[in-house]
């Protein structure tokens, strides 16, 4: 194949991926026109076309979809060769890219990087928080974090923190002349403050189980966040109750700010694991930052 051909692939793979001309270009470090010429060339040189264009939008032809099936995989396998046989060196190098919630960065990822990435000057990581259950193949991530029941069974998964238990919490001065939630429908009864999970399809239901009796309850109340600090933040605030992990509710338990209820009521989930495709084995970089991120407790 002459390089001019493969150089068109992967920027129809780069127009499909961001469904945007400028992005793509961005992404290519080209102009935005050299981006549109190139596939254009493409489609002649092809005598079809790949791409449907609009003035908002850019989608895929039949006939590009069927490429990018082909092409994609391909192009991902090389440039995964590539990134290994370019680690051979001394110094491990690259990027890796992990999706993962904003809990887990920083109570279990953050604490182990800052120890890991001084000694390990060439090697990049990009975070990014999300609650979603990211394809993290179709988006390109290297890596995700989830708790442990929640990982496909295709994909490699290691245990990187200790199992996690949530808690119902709420302000003392909250409570103070409250009736305490004896089971977890007594929720009904108070000011809730609403985790919002994409996954979950809109506000996360609070689980509990007691005797092998699971129930899950939808609460109620003014605030809805998308983030698990800032619903503690509301909690501490007077807000109402909360449900959250309870190592980050620990610190303010201890210190009489929140008062625990329905202790009785949460298990044990399985611990946070990072999982990856089988690929990226291949890199010298991913298999020393798993080895420094796997929990050894």
């Amino acid at each position: 194949m002459q390089r001019g051909n493969l150089d068109d692939l992967v920027a129809l793979v780069a127009v499909a991926r961001e469904r945007s001309f400028t992005k793509a270009a961005a992404k290519l470090a080209v102009s935005q026109s050299a981006l549109s010429q190139t596939i254009r060339q493409l489609e002649t040189r092809l005598g079809i076309r790949l791409l449907t264009r609009t003035t908002r939008s850019v989608g895929l032809t039949e006939a590009g979809e069927r490429l990018l099936r082909t092409v994609a995989p391909r192009l991902e396998e090389i440039e995964a060769e590539l990134a290994a046989v370019s680690e051979l060196g001394e110094k491990p190098s690259g990027t890796i890219r992990i999706t993962a919630g904003d809990h887990a960065i920083r109570s279990i990822l953050w604490p182990k990087l800052e120890t890991f990435l001084p000694r390990y000057p060439e090697i990049r990581v990009e975070l990014a928080i999300d609650y979603e259950l990211t394809d993290i193949v179709a988006q390109r991530y290297d890596a995700g974090v989830r708790l442990g029941e929640q990982v496909a069974r295709d994909m490699i998964a290691v245990r990187i923190g200790p199992d996690i238990r949530f808690a119902v919490v709420g302000a003392a001065f909250y409570l103070a002349g409250r009736p305490r939630p004896q089971t977890p429908q007594d929720l009904v009864a108070h000011r809730c403050i609403n985790l919002r999970l994409p996954t979950y399809g809109g506000l996360y239901a609070w689980e509990f189980e007691r005797d092998g009796r699971e129930v899950k309850v939808r609460v109620e109340g003014q605030l809805v966040f998308n983030g698990i600090f800032e619903v503690l933040e509301a909690a501490l605030a007077g807000f109402g109750l909360a449900y959250v992990p309870e190592d980050l509710a620990q610190p303010h338990l201890a210190g009489g700010r929140l008062e625990q209820v329905l202790e009785g009521w949460s298990p044990p989930w399985s611990g946070y694991h990072l999982y990856y495709p089988s690929r990226r084995q291949s890199s010298a970089a991913f298999a020393l930052l798993v080895d420094a991120l796997r929990h050894r407790g």
